[in-house]
């Protein structure tokens, strides 16, 4: 009897198995292409928003944000979607567009602004973990250059100063203003923690 149901169950858990792996390849394959859909629609975004001209203004010139940090940043829409800017990482080959506000639909096409101005030295820039948008932020090194330019032409540079891992409840850390100027956020793999780059400003160009 007891051999029976041995052999009953011994079947039943190897298709269980092979189930599990089915579902994990099919998960890793769907996340693949997600990725890469999300590239696409940063890369075609950027390629309609308006471009920064930072060498309209006269070098006497004193940038507006400057005069009135508590202005609002600049918007442009595409298709129904406002953005302020554009983010560059030059250690991982990005470029990309940030939307104005988070949202869990706008955050499948770009990052998105989750808090703050880069005129206040508080701008904190949420997206999702795919290859073609924040996927290996926590991978780069102290120091490394972070960029946003905002859509009057103002860049913004800045390094890296650490890297935090937090919880998914920890929203407050996640935001509050404690000497970090940019803030970048995305999560692992799988979910289970949230990525908090921390960046100071470096250098503020017209």
């Amino acid at each position: 009897m007891e051999l029976r149901r041995k052999m009953r169950v011994g079947p039943l858990l190897m298709a269980a198995g092979l189930l599990l792996v089915l579902c994990a390849a099919a998960l890793a394959g769907y996340n693949l292409w997600d990725g890469a859909r999300a590239g696409r629609e940063a890369t075609r975004v950027l390629e309609q928003l308006p471009q920064a001209l930072p060498d309209s203004k006269t070098p006497e010139e004193t940038p507006e944000y400057l005069l009135n940090p508590q202005m609002e940043m600049p918007l442009a829409w595409v298709d129904g979607y406002a953005y302020v800017g554009r983010l560059e990482i030059p250690d991982l080959g990005l470029t990309l567009p940030v939307m104005d506000e988070w949202t869990e639909e706008g955050a499948k096409i770009a990052p998105c602004r989750y808090a703050g101005s880069a005129y206040l030295d508080n701008l904190v820039i949420a997206g999702h973990n795919y290859s073609g948008h924040l996927q290996g932020v926590e991978k780069l090194e102290m120091g490394a250059q972070v960029r946003f330019s905002d859509l009057d032409g103002n860049l913004f540079s800045y390094a890296v100063t650490g890297i935090e891992t937090l919880n998914p409840a920890q929203v407050e850390e996640m935001v509050e203003k404690d000497g970090w100027d940019l803030t970048l956020f995305t999560y692992n793999y799988d979910g289970s923690v949230r990525l908090a780059v921390r960046c100071g400003r470096a250098e503020a160009v017209r």
